[in-house]
């Protein structure tokens, strides 16, 4: 076919040709027509919001499927800091209620935490989130990273400056103008 696959024409066939096999692998993989309908509608949206191009259907259609199986586990892995959450929640006294919309704003701040530590490389983040959540020192941390504290050291300085960096790009980026 021509590289002209990710045009709006093109993205309709696509669509026709792709969606139901879209739909029912991912109601397999889910085990839920609904979110299934959601994810598979999700696929194509990202698709016109970022169009590409491919040389055949057959491209496309494995475009298609590994960009659903990515989302299947950005929904699995939103839905497990949601359970976190909301276990941590139940667990506290009664007395603490927190409403609807606090719990909307904690849980959209761990989404883009999580967001934020999927970018770093996973002995970075495993250090952090055992230093900044778990509370370890950094002779712990390298014992359980089997790494030196030299190297410890150097994860957490990483991981600070990608947050410092993050920090400034989202300070610039509420700033008027």
């Amino acid at each position: 076919m021509s590289s002209s696959l990710g045009s709006a024409e093109n993205i309709a066939l696509m669509y026709s040709e792709h969606h139901n096999w879209l739909q029912t692998s991912l109601r397999r993989r889910l085990g839920n027509a609904s979110d299934a309908a959601d994810l598979a509608q999700d696929v194509f949206l990202r698709l016109l919001t970022h169009p590409r191009t491919f040389d055949s259907l057959t491209g496309a259609r494995a475009y298609l499927g590994a960009m659903a199986r990515g989302m299947c586990i950005d929904l699995w892995r939103r839905r497990e800091i949601e359970r976190l959450w909301l276990d941590t929640l139940s667990n506290q006294p009664q007395p603490v209620a927190v409403s609807a919309e606090h719990s909307a704003i904690v849980l959209e701040t761990l989404f883009q935490v999580d967001a934020m530590l999927r970018t770093l490389p996973a002995k970075v983040r495993t250090a952090f989130v055992m230093s900044q959540i778990r509370g370890l020192t950094y002779p712990e941390i390298a014992t359980e990273l089997a790494v030196s504290v030299r190297m410890v050291k150097k994860y957490m300085a990483q991981a600070m400056l990608h947050c410092l960096v993050l920090e400034v790009e989202h300070r610039d980026a509420s700033l008027p103008g």
